[in-house]
């Protein structure tokens, strides 16, 4: 893990998540969802679905964005203050 990801809840951890690209793709951006469960203000927390409105790369989507812009801001948004330290589920728990 980044050592940005040091001293968070989410240090040590690995998450499952899906990125699907449709036909639109890349002109609107891929829908991704959170295999694993996890307490992020920005994933739905029934159907681990990261919600575009509260995740603003994807809410400001750009065609030149790529799927590992996408993991390396929802690596960044796990580090911010109001996720870094909600209490999560136990690991190996699933949607």
């Amino acid at each position: 893990m980044a050592s940005f990801l040091c001293q968070t809840v989410h240090e040590g951890r690995i998450y499952q998540l899906k990125l699907f690209c449709d036909k639109d793709y890349p002109e609107k951006p891929p829908s991704v969802r959170f295999h694993s469960r996890i307490n992020m203000t920005c994933v739905n927390h029934e159907t681990g679905v990261v919600e575009p409105k509260k995740f603003g790369l994807l809410a400001n989507w750009q065609r030149e964005y790529t799927m590992e812009d996408i993991l390396t801001q929802l690596k960044k948004e796990m580090a911010v203050p109001h996720n870094r330290k909600l209490v999560q589920p136990p690991e190996g728990t699933y949607f």
